[in-house]
């Protein structure tokens, strides 16, 4: 509020009500880099940035504004279209915690999309023989959304884009933990995506660049992968490319458990029969499975001697190695666009050692088209 003296006959003084002059614009809604060199912000005026209960993090727009930066705990509510939701003791380890809500509100119509990046996420792990969510559970709903998301264990590194329409107009994250004596710690950024830069209908996770790396939740030295898990991994593909190859990380880093005991049957071989048949015996073999689109003649698989072959292409994949019939290192190379790699997981109640079921950590990299 403002106030001008002003003197008026008779010696009598009088307040007045002022306007004030702004000649920010507020909000600028445009993303800014805090200066602590880790965090982003939106950048506004610093009054609208204390009103609306962010913090600032340095000056942005020539100094005109700061970069404002806000963080929401358990129990709180969003309404920004860029905040930071943290464990309540971060970036100490929170203990004794048996349950954690928050709400996040659409800022305007146009929103399609949240985006949530697990810059820290390190909750109880699954139960190791099943790889359910029994214990510590973190969901993310949307009320009648048929495509709520389970996670646990630890995601540090890991996205996801969850969509939202406008028949709700918030979306609700609860994560529920056991009493254990169990240390959790998380920092997740939550991004409102509207609908012009929104990810491609149907991609959980997408990714953008020429090179990258992508992993199936959970995936760690002790964790073993998540059950019940359906969703595609989507990476854009970028201008002058035309294929892309996909390589494991290191030697343990595609471990899916084929779905039979018969080690006859872990070997799938299309020789002499149908696409049809072969695919079912797939799908049989492999109840948790990694997908790649693929055709015959667009499957090369390099070999760890370099040497360039010909493979079968198996569009489904599972077992110690993510080529076909081939244990250790290898790269797969596929011209089938668009980039998707699909990840599912069944109930998986059948128990089998933690050990075969790590799941995938795969380097990828877009390769230029032929001139």
């Amino acid at each position: 509020m403002c106030l001008v003296l002003l003197k008026m006959i008779g010696g009598i003084y009088r307040l007045k009500h002022c306007k004030v002059l702004n000649f920010f614009p507020v909000p600028v809604e445009e993303e800014c880099n805090a200066n602590d060199g880790r965090r982003k912000g939106i950048c506004m005026n610093t009054y609208e940035c204390r009103m609306e209960g962010g913090k600032s993090y340095g000056f942005c727009a020539h100094g005109f504004g700061v970069c404002c930066v806000f963080t929401s705990t358990c129990n709180q509510e969003i309404k920004n279209n860029l905040t930071y939701f943290v464990s309540p003791d971060f970036p100490d380890l929170t203990k004794g915690m048996t349950s954690c809500l928050l709400t996040v509100r659409k800022v305007h119509d146009e929103i399609a999309q949240l985006r949530f990046d697990f810059i820290h996420f390190n909750l109880g792990q699954p139960n190791r023989q099943t790889g359910v969510c029994e214990e510590d559970i973190f969901l993310l709903t949307a009320g009648t959304n048929s495509g709520d998301i389970i996670l646990c264990g630890f995601n540090s590194g890991q996205h996801v884009y969850f969509d939202v329409d406008n028949t709700n107009d918030h979306i609700t994250i609860s994560i529920n933990m056991s009493r254990k004596a169990v240390t959790r710690l998380w920092e997740i950024r939550i991004t409102q995506v509207p609908f012009s830069q929104r990810a491609p209908a149907g991609c959980l996770q997408y990714f953008e660049g020429t090179t990258g790396i992508i992993q199936t939740m959970n995936f760690a030295d002790n964790g073993r992968h998540l059950a019940n898990q359906d969703y595609n991994i989507c990476i854009r593909q970028e201008e002058e490319m035309c294929s892309i190859s996909y390589e494991p990380c290191h030697e343990n880093a595609f471990r899916i458990s084929p779905n039979t005991d018969d080690d006859d049957d872990n070997t799938i071989d299309g020789s002499g029969d149908s696409g049809n048949i072969v695919e079912d015996r797939q799908m049989e073999v492999c109840n948790d499975r990694i997908t790649v689109p693929c055709e015959s003649d667009d499957l090369l698989l390099i070999s760890e001697d370099e040497e360039m072959i010909q493979g079968i292409c198996d569009v489904i994949h599972c077992g110690p190695s993510l080529c076909p019939m081939e244990e250790g290192p290898c790269r797969i190379e596929s011209n089938i666009s668009p980039f998707v790699i699909g990840v599912h997981f069944g109930d998986n109640l059948r128990e089998v050692s933690p050990e075969d079921n790590l799941g995938m950590c795969l380097n990828y990299e877009q390769l230029p088209c032929n001139v």
